[in-house]
């Protein structure tokens, strides 16, 4: 359960303790509730809409209201207890901890790997049993404490990783919407089970919509013209939506096309049509305020909390567990006019449908009230979280056979993640671990191992004296006062990227990290388990001083205004306490840095002593990127790259395990080292897993879901959502990966042959069939993956679209039909604002990743061919076909899109039918300005008309722009071309 109580990363996890123990305090269990028997909406025989209406009927406005929030209270007359959204379990279940005896204690659940890598399973099938044990043990939790495990749980997230630099790209599935969809589809039916009627648990999907930045994620707006919109962004959230995988989503922090995503009007207008089921959407943790405070969207919250239900949330996530503060602004909102009580109703209808298919008014609890407690993190579970570690790891080389591993040979096992297992913001508290070097010793008892990280002393310039900490579990407060260097004077360096260090205690293991971090001046001391916390206080970088000393710069809070103090340097106090004491480095006490001992000196002397080496690099999930941080570079850090690199010379056979959560540029590694596998932090059973694909206990057949880059120049501006201008994922991205979308290797060999496609049938859909055939000695799985390109269109389509794909495992020398069915070849048509299917021939490709493709063919679409524009009818300017200089905005605050063009900025609407004499269009603007109509170019091409834009008295007021025109006739392209700012909505040329 999130201990946090429904809220998300704003809050810090520091409180959440306090958090619980006032909700204790204030009786957040409730009062005992009475079952009150004969009302109808407690009858499981009658429909669903009649038990709803029966029990909204009975309901006073007050408490209607009161179900508007995360934590609903209990309605003790008509016996129904209190319900909280927002359970997260994006792996499993994440703030796993409980209520025993009143008092607040760690608990723990089977944790799988990364969400990435589920997905890099390429298995729909086994994510389905991953959710379903995900959905057993949420039932097991709520069990015993339903006020506190909340059965609407937060996940899965399904927003496409479009650029891999995302500080959540862990989170995430894939850039590609159809493996997004399909990943998300089996995790979610896991998640609801069988039941045709009931749900086991009520999965909400994260976040609506193209959240893929955390860079002023509150503040930025996702341009998505319109194809954008409908055949990317969209996509990944609809098949979960239509297969009933999903009871709704969860609005994102960032604006759409200028407007904020907690009061976007799709979520009633179009993510409700996706299906015939009552959704039950809820905010992001504090994001209704955000319309009022940061975005400035709103005056009053009243305004805001109104737009918010208007739009088509159901639930406000805010004030954590105090309700009162919403049921104050919405009653507010009831008596100023800006709600009525049928918009209460609408929200509450929501909210009580899912409730009710949960079981929670059945007399017997339904069908999955009794899972109990016993299923957590039971052997079945923790075989399947092995099995799927596993299958998500992917081989990305593997020359001359140099895996799998023989047992018989001897190995070390090197690296600053061999000995340790790491979770994240959004993980469950690991019921136990397996490493690496414990997975690897279990197949190889003599396996020497190394961290390979510096060991170091630090002491003061000035007088010598080392900085000390303590030796007891707890640690001690550091201070300047060692005269030698022992273990209580020792600290190993963890180098994380970007001068970033975390310091380990010699004497505890434990890491320094501030006592209070609400206080400026409090001390440090050796305490943490492992850096971790939203606000990450564990983070120091050792800056040269330049005369042979450094100076500590503290980097846990590395945006400005995210803590109470002034001083970001190290000093050292009166009584010899390090504190902060200096907001610069020319103040900050100069140490000196003496290493104890090398970690590379140590990396290359285990590596000499055996046959083969396993280096074992990766992340940290608390630092390298997370929610609110994006990553700046994809490389890994510098320091593991120079391990790597001295591991490799010292011997021949290396193999290179890369444990994080997204795409690396590993062009040296590529070149120069035998074997590379890649996982994503993998939970539990992360060390038996890799033993097993190392040694060949399993084969390896986890495919990548992102393009892996070889330059962070190979991506452009994280802002900048436009993947189809700007060439981005593998769909559209023209240069040569490192690894290209769907790569990942195998111990055996397989053949596509015989590839056979069905005549095209509606909506151009076709089934291919292809034998495959394992023609290696051992048994394996492949991924077949099979790819379209429409050859010829009127608009820009991709290089290569994902349409299916299938795992298939094939004993030595079997074959099998694989038969994959492709269900549209439709894209989005600007002109006409529908889904259109063009004649054309579209190529079939079959193989093992995007760019491995063994097997092609073509099929021949008939369809239509898009007319020419009809711009004598009204045309929305955001539906233009290409553009410069532009932002997409809202027309207004409750609906529509505009462009706001700046000076020198175009809009190109191509193969237009002109016999026009007059351009009409609705502007706005604070300033005059122009908008010259040209054909076929923006700069040469012929002026046939200027239009005055008159300046309004705001951004929403449209005027009447129009002028002239003289020669508009016969087919062009034509572009509007503005000589100041101003906004277009609409326009004519008649």
């Amino acid at each position: 359960m999130s201990v946090l109580i429904g809220q998300k990363g704003e809050t810090m996890r520091n409180f959440r303790v306090l958090v619980i123990v006032l909700a204790l305090l204030a009786g957040l269990a409730g009062p005992a509730i009475a079952q009150p028997a004969g009302h109808p909406f407690r009858d499981p025989a009658l429909p669903l809409d009649a038990r709803v209406a029966d029990l909204l009927n009975r309901l006073t406005l007050a408490e209607k209201i009161s179900l508007l929030h995360q934590f609903q209270p209990a309605i003790p007359r008509l016996g129904i207890g209190e319900f909280k959204t927002g359970t997260e379990a994006l792996h499993g279940l994440a703030w796993t901890t409980e209520r025993t005896n009143g008092n607040v204690v760690t608990a723990n659940a089977t944790v799988f790997p990364q969400a990435i890598g589920l997905a890099s399973t390429w298995n729909p099938a086994l994510i389905r049993q991953v959710g379903s044990v995900v959905g057993d043990e949420a039932r097991g939790y709520h069990s015993q404490d339903p006020g506190f495990w909340g059965l609407q749980l937060w996940a899965p997230v399904v927003n496409l990783l479009r650029d891999p630099r995302w500080g959540r790209n862990e989170e995430g599935y894939s850039e590609d919407p159809m493996l997004t969809g399909a990943i998300s589809t089996a995790y979610g039916k896991g998640l609801t089970g069988d039941h045709p009627t009931h749900l086991k648990t009520a999965p909400v999907l994260k976040h609506y919509l193209a959240n893929n930045n955390e860079i002023r994620r509150d503040t930025a707006s996702s341009n998505l013209r319109p194809r954008v919109l409908r055949e990317y962004d969209e996509m990944a959230f609809k098949p979960a939506i239509s297969a009933d995988a999903a009871t709704g989503v969860m609005s994102s922090y960032n604006l759409v096309n200028g407007r904020p995503a907690t009061v976007n009007p799709d979520v009633d207008d179009v993510v409700r049509t996706w299906t015939d089921k009552t959704l039950y959407n809820v905010s992001d943790a504090s994001a209704p305020y955000n319309l009022t405070g940061s975005q400035k969207y709103f005056a009053t919250n009243e305004e805001g909390f109104a737009a918010t239900l208007k739009a088509g949330m159901d639930s406000f996530t805010v004030d954590n567990q105090r309700s009162g503060p919403t049921v104050e602004i919405v009653t507010s909102a009831l008596a100023k006019g800006l709600l009525t009580e049928k918009d209460i109703d609408t929200a509450v209808r929501h909210v009580l449908s899912i409730r009710f298919r949960l079981g929670e008014f059945d007399p017997d609890g339904g069908p999955y009230a009794r899972i109990g407690k016993d299923v957590v993190n039971s052997p079945a579970h923790r075989e399947l979280a092995r099995r799927t570690a596993a299958e998500a790891m992917v081989l990305l080389k593997n020359d001359n056979n140099a895996l799998p591993l023989d047992p018989k040979r001897s190995v070390a096992v090197i690296g600053p993640l061999e000995r340790t297992l790491y979770t994240d913001w959004y993980s469950g508290g690991l019921p136990y671990r397996v490493t690496p070097l414990d997975g690897i010793k279990a197949r190889q008892a003599n396996a020497v191992d190394t961290e390979a990280v510096d060991r170091i002393a630090l002491r003061e310039a000035s007088t010598g004296r080392y900085v000390t900490a303590g030796s007891d579990e707890d640690g001690e407060i550091l201070k300047v006062a060692g005269s030698t260097s022992g273990a209580t004077e020792q600290f190993d360096a963890f180098d994380w990227g970007d001068g970033v260090l975390t310091l380990r205690s010699a004497a505890n293991g434990r890491y320094v990290e501030r006592q209070n971090i609400g206080d400026p001046t409090s001390p440090f001391l050796n305490q943490a388990p492992q850096p971790r916390d939203w606000f990450v206080h564990q983070q120091f970088k050792l800056e040269d001083a330049g005369d042979g000393t450094v100076v500590i710069r503290y980097a846990g809070y590395e945006t400005p205004n995210t803590w109470d103090g002034p001083n970001n340097y190290l000093t050292v106090a009166e009584d010899g306490r390090l504190i902060l004491g200096s907001p610069d480095a020319a103040g900050a006490t100069k140490f000196r840095k003496d290493l104890v001992s090398s970690g590379i000196d140590s990396a290359v002397r285990v590596a000499r002593s055996v046959d083969t080496a396993v280096v074992v690099v990766g992340s940290m999930p608390f630092i390298n990127g997370r929610e609110d941080h994006d990553r700046t570079s994809l490389a890994l850090a510098a320091s593991q790259s120079a391990l790597i690199k001295a591991v490799r010379q010292a011997n021949p056979n290396t193999i290179v395990v890369v444990e994080n959560s997204y795409p690396t540029t590993l062009n040296w590694e590529q070149e120069n080292v035998p074997a590379i596998v890649w996982t994503s932090h993998a939970g539990q059973e992360t060390g038996n897993a890799l033993a097993d694909v190392l040694y060949g206990t399993a084969n390896p057949a986890g495919r990548l879901t992102q393009t892996w880059y070889r330059a962070d120049s190979d991506v452009p501006d994280i802002l900048d959502y436009d993947i189809i201008k700007r060439d981005r994922t593998y769909q559209y991205f023209n240069g040569t990966p490192l690894y290209s979308f769907g790569h990942g290797l195998s111990y055996t060999t397989f053949r596509h042959s015989d590839l056979r496609i069905t005549p095209p049938g509606r909506n151009g859909s076709f089934t291919a069939t292809v034998q495959v055939t394992n023609t290696g000695q051992r048994a394996g799985d492949e991924v077949v993956q099979l790819y379209t390109h429409q050859q010829t269109s009127r608009d820009k389509q991709p290089n290569q679209q994902l349409r299916a794909f299938q795992r298939v495992s094939l004993q030595p020398g079997e074959t099998r039909t694989v038969r994959l069915t492709v269900p549209d070849l439709r894209h989005w048509d600007v002109t006409r604002g529908k889904w259109v299917l063009e004649s054309s021939i579209h190529d079939v490709l079959v193989g093992s990743s995007a760019s491995d493709i063994r097997q092609r063919s073509a099929v021949r679409v008939h369809g239509e061919q898009i007319p020419p524009r009809n711009l004598g009818r009204e045309t929305r300017a955001i539906d233009f076909d290409d553009y410069s200089g532009v932002d997409l905005v809202d027309e207004s605050k409750q609906r529509g899109e505009a462009v706001e063009v700046s000076a020198g900025g175009w809009l190109r609407f191509s193969d237009a039918e002109l016999r026009a004499r007059t351009f009409t269009a609705r502007t706005a603007g604070a300033g005059t300005s122009t908008v010259e109509i040209r054909l076929d170019d923006p700069v040469h091409g012929r002026v046939i008309g200027t239009a005055e834009i008159n300046a309004t008295s705001d951004r929403y007021t449209y005027s009447t722009t129009t002028t002239s025109l003289s020669g508009a006739t016969g087919r062009h392209d034509v572009y509007l071309v503005f000589t100041g700012n101003a906004r277009i909505s609409t326009f004519t040329l008649r």
